[in-house]
């Protein structure tokens, strides 16, 4: 089965997960630190987050998965 690519919903997480990530004061370097996620490429949407990927971030920041997207 091929992978499927949705480049406008993944500029919206990227964009997203930026915000989440600046307004706690954190560089890309801290967040890889804290949680073991490399978020450069995601944040460039250029990888297919996988959903457990997304949900770690999410517990890191504190919002369910739900409220993520509700913000999209």
């Amino acid at each position: 089965m091929a992978q499927v690519r949705d480049e406008i919903l993944l500029q919206k997480i990227a964009l997203k997960l930026k915000a989440l990530r600046e307004k706690k004061g954190l560089s890309q370097e801290q967040l890889y630190n804290e949680t073991d996620v490399h978020i450069a490429r995601i944040e460039t949407a250029k990888n297919n987050i996988r959903i457990s990927t997304l949900s770690k971030l999410c517990d890191y920041f504190d919002i369910s998965l739900s409220e993520f997207f509700k913000k999209l």
